[in-house]
């Protein structure tokens, strides 16, 4: 072909009838597909893996790989079996997922389980395509809401309730009733200002007891739900370790005439680059969450050094999130365009989006165990295994839908075993494990044995596509390719299984080897987007 044809794309083509491969190459290179085509198959190197290329239109050139190749691949996936996948795509990048960041002294609600399988998976994902990742959580220790949930402790009258979630359920309580106070009353907003005041300068021990101490539940409650939906964290981050460093940044940057005092405040003059004003240092001479993040950029860069910060945050931040890049660029210049902002979608109800400040909220841990109750009622399996299916049935239902869409959970097709829901592909890798365990798989030479028909073929050439799969989904950040991806595969593999005989069957070497396969890859797909597989269901 061509040197120097640029923008040339090799893909998966939708309709599996047009091959395992497509490419634009002829379009791009402004020859005549079939000239390339007759170039290409006098190609001894890529005769020994394809077996057919055709034109497609005028432009597109389609390729079908050898049967023995698609074979072949079984042999590799049965050597590499939990690192099957795995590329070098990212080797030498140094990625940090910023993701979680639940308040202290607030719910954990659902929006945050979105978060956290969101950040945890795209790690994931990151990590087998050979970057090294650093995981953070910034969390809000420090500010009003602190104050208004300490208010609440006040009147509810403060002790311990003992348990680990009645302490939360407890704050949840104190926080509403804060927050519901700030809005309606007069005298209890001015109360609470200087609370929050008190909490800042730390003056006051009896307040100090109460924030020390209730930090510490919010903080122990959340990690409960982080060994719960198999997240980790290299590093914990806080508001109140970044307030005085960050609003140091700030005054420094005033001095160099990047922020400028507006009305008793200094702000960053976000409108002289298109974007919007915003106050780092309040007129009371607080620092703000944007003063915040400037302590907390260079905390990370300092510590870490990444080539890149992703913050996994609602769409509600993009404008903030525009304004702060911006403003950093110009005070700590060795962050400029390393910091980036992934968005995702609401995971709203039929009310409508939830608020932890009224109380009208939904908990991370309460729709899991709404799951977990729910499968326990449908099978007749162990508390650790509805566990592991409940977390699966949860996170699969946020990770199939792309980042920007919003979600409306529905608890009964997330559980389903029919269907395109985490539990269907936990049932599939079941399935396959059931059938090897009736069966040892003959040792020797991966072989087909006998003809590979049609149901067999497109479970081979879906096997092939997992890698790529994974680089796609890893480089746009979308762990919602890989789910389609799966749920194609268990659809392909459970259309074989019940239309075929595999032990005793005329063939059964390979379709053990084929069912082996297909379990690895579906289970390892499924730990990619932070989902264990029960051996049994």
């Amino acid at each position: 072909m061509h040197s120097g044809i640029k923008d040339v794309v090799l893909e998966f083509p939708e309709n599996e009838a047009f091959g395992d491969y497509s490419s634009n190459v002829a379009f791009r290179a402004k020859v005549a597909a079939n000239e390339v085509v007759e170039k290409l198959q006098k190609d001894k190197e890529l005769a020994r893996i394809v077996g057919k290329i055709e034109v497609a239109g005028h432009s597109f050139i389609n390729f079908w790989l050898k049967k023995e190749v698609l074979v072949q691949n079984l042999a590799d996936i049965e050597k590499k079996g939990e690192g099957y996948g795995k590329s070098d795509m990212q080797r030498g990048k140094k990625l940090m997922f910023e993701f979680a960041h639940p308040n202290t002294h607030k719910a954990f609600h659902i929006g945050h389980l979105r978060n956290i399988t969101t950040g945890e998976s795209l790690a994931r994902l990151t990590e087998f395509t050979g970057a090294e990742v650093i995981r953070v959580n910034y969390q809000g220790d420090v500010g009003l809401h602190i104050a208004k949930a300490i208010w609440g402790i006040q009147k509810l009258g403060f002790s311990n309730p003992g348990k680990v979630k009645s302490r939360a359920e407890f704050l949840g309580k104190a926080y509403a009733a804060g927050a519901t106070a700030y809005e309606g009353d007069g005298e209890a907003k001015e109360k609470i200002n200087e609370l929050n005041k008190k909490i800042y300068s730390k003056e006051d021990p009896g307040i100090n007891k109460i924030y020390e101490e209730t930090r510490k539940w919010s903080l122990d409650y959340f990690a409960v739900i982080y060994e719960r939906v198999y997240a980790k964290f290299d590093r914990f981050y806080f508001e109140s370790e970044c307030a005085e460093n960050g609003k140091q940044i700030a005054l420094e940057a005033l001095k160099k005439g990047i922020l400028a005092e507006s009305e008793g405040a200094i702000i960053f003059p976000g409108s002289e680059y298109g974007l919007h004003d915003r106050v780092f240092i309040t007129g009371q001479g607080a620092p703000t969450y944007e003063a915040k993040d400037l302590g907390l950029a260079r905390l990370q860069f300092g510590e870490y050094n990444p080539d890149l910060i992703l913050h996994v945050v609602g769409p509600e931040q993009s404008g903030y999130f525009q304004v702060i890049f911006k403003a950093l660029e110009l005070i700590l210049p060795e962050t400029k365009d390393r910091e980036v902002h992934i968005p995702y979608g609401w995971v709203r109800l039929k009310e409508g989006k939830m608020s932890s400040r009224t109380g009208n909220v939904v908990l991370g841990e309460s729709l899991l165990d709404d799951a977990k109750s729910s499968i326990k009622k449908s099978f007749d399996t162990m508390d650790e295994t509805a566990e592991k299916i409940a977390v699966a049935a949860v996170k699969y239902s946020f990770l199939k839908n792309g980042l920007g869409q919003d979600i409306a959970f529905d608890l009964k097709e997330s559980v389903s075993l029919e269907g395109n829901s985490g539990p269907y592909l936990q049932y599939t890798v079941a399935r396959a494990n059931s059938v090897l365990a009736k069966a040892k798989i003959k040792k020797g030479e991966t072989k087909a044995g006998g003809d590979i028909n049609e149901e067999e073929l497109k479970i081979l050439r879906s096997l092939v596509r997992f890698s790529e799969v994974i680089e796609t989904a890893a480089k746009n950040y979308s762990p919602n390719l890989l789910c389609n991806y799966l749920y194609d595969l268990a659809q392909k593999f459970n259309t074989f299984y019940n239309k075929y005989r595999i032990i005793d069957s005329d063939n059964e070497q390979f379709r053990l080897v084929l069912t082996q396969g297909t379990g690895q890859v579906l289970e390892n797909g499924l730990k990619l987007l932070g989902i264990q597989s029960p051996e049994k269901m």
